[in-house]
């Protein structure tokens, strides 16, 4: 029976545009937003989670409850989201058919929007109005591909241009909102 993908939470940011230190510890909902995210995922239908941590790396494994996780620390968090996407790639698991990839500095994915993407075939991401968001679902086949384009903060966006034709979005606008936290009133509309 094969395995189920494995979730990969992106978390290593320090928030600079914010201010507010790293942001897997912004307070949310009374815990910090790592918690949160993880949360999102579990309830989605993730067994198996791989969280790279950066930015902080130490209060937050002090301070947060990961749970079962496996942590991947990215010495190189500085050089942007691409750094953490190698790092956590290179952590999976070999049986893991595919990897659901979220930010954690997006608190309005739902369960609801894991579960939908974890369920889809193949090279899938997230809807919001038709314009792509996260999380993504990669199949395993891609990951040399999604590593080798992830260069400063662009992510697995050169895998995106490259396999536009191949990538399904799954709408996701009516349970969920993709919209990150890169700014202080950004994050104030979230929290309040």
């Amino acid at each position: 029976m094969p395995s189920t993908p494995v979730a990969l939470l992106l978390a290593a940011g320090e928030g600079r545009r914010l201010g507010l230190g790293p942001k897997a510890l912004l307070p949310y909902q009374g815990r910090p937003l790592v918690e949160h995210a993880l949360a999102v995922l579990r309830a989605g239908g993730c067994e198996r989670i791989v969280v790279v941590l950066g930015a902080g790396a130490e209060e937050v494994l002090a301070t947060a409850e990961l749970g079962d996780c496996t942590v991947v620390r990215n010495g190189d968090w500085r050089t942007g989201m691409g750094s953490s996407l190698r790092a956590g790639l290179g952590a999976l698991p070999a049986d893991a058919p595919a990897v659901l990839v979220s930010l954690v500095d997006t608190p309005g994915v739902t369960p609801a929007a894991v579960a939908r993407v974890l369920a889809a075939e193949g090279f899938a991401a997230a809807a919001y109005g038709g314009r792509r968001g996260h999380p993504v679902r990669i199949p395993a086949g891609y990951w040399g591909e999604a590593a080798r384009g992830a260069v400063g903060d662009a992510g697995a966006r050169a895998l995106f241009a490259a396999r536009a034709s191949e990538l399904l979005l799954v709408e996701c606008g009516d349970v969920a909102s993709g919209d990150d936290v890169d700014t202080v009133g950004q994050w104030e509309r979230w929290r309040g």
